[in-house]
């Protein structure tokens, strides 16, 4: 069989019994998934074979984006409680998946980010038509996750995916995409009296870009005050003739 991008561990207490944990870790990969009929009805089968609330740990870059669909669904879909933990990246479809949880937890450390989907298209001027209009609806159902979960506008998240944002643990609290950071007892509540403005807190909110740019910054020296030496040339050949 195909190598699975999730694990289910039990962990048991002295009764026997114990919470089950889903790790979702590395990318969500269409080769394990999409075009696959069997894949995600064992991951159905898996989720539903037990009972009770489970913790679904998510360290992932994201993904294929309908692969990141079916597991939103089945979670969205699960009876009992789900606890995501985001302990090191949710990034672009891993963070779809991150909002099925009926809390969402980040450690100080983690990041997510969310972006518009991508997709790569081959032929004439109406095939590529056709994939904008593909990449317009997917883009609208990723935004019906989120806005269920974070009740932001959907303007205010179209635009955020469209800079391609990044956010701390901190900053995704206080837009509603986590309820808590780890360690810390902050929780949406607590959050609620920083009001957010699309201007604030650059380092916090990103884009790949603007990274890109600080580094290019700093490997790049920068000129060194004083006179050029093509200039010295030309003001001593001056004072030689």
């Amino acid at each position: 069989m195909k190598r699975k991008f999730w694990n289910w561990i039990k962990n048991q207490d002295e009764g026997g019994a114990g919470m089950r944990t889903l790790f979702l870790n590395g990318e969500i990969s269409d080769e394990t998934w999409f075009g696959d009929e069997v894949t995600p009805g064992i991951f159905r089968d898996e989720l539903n074979a037990g009972k009770g609330p489970i913790n679904v740990w998510i360290n992932s870059p994201g993904g294929d984006v309908f692969a990141a669909a079916q597991i939103y669904n089945m979670l969205m879909d699960y009876p009992y409680d789900v606890t995501v933990v985001i302990d090191g990246l949710a990034a672009s479809a891993a963070s779809v998946i991150a909002m099925a949880g009926t809390k969402v937890r980040m450690s100080p450390v983690a990041m997510m980010m969310i972006h518009n989907p991508a997709t790569i298209a081959i032929g004439d001027s109406e095939e590529m038509k056709k994939a904008v209009r593909m990449l317009d609806e997917v883009k609208e159902s990723i935004m019906n996750a989120y806005e269920i979960k974070t009740g932001l506008a959907r303007d205010k998240i179209s635009r955020l995916m469209d800079a391609e944002s990044w956010f701390n643990a901190k900053k995704a609290v206080e837009l509603g995409f986590a309820d808590e950071v780890m360690f810390s007892g902050q929780n949406a509540e607590d959050a609620g009296g920083v009001p957010f403005s699309d201007e604030m807190d650059a380092p916090v909110m990103f884009s790949r870009q603007a990274v890109m740019n600080s580094m290019l910054g700093r490997l790049i020296p920068p000129k060194k005050p004083g006179t050029p030496v093509e200039q010295l040339e030309k003001r001593l050949n001056l004072l030689l003739h």
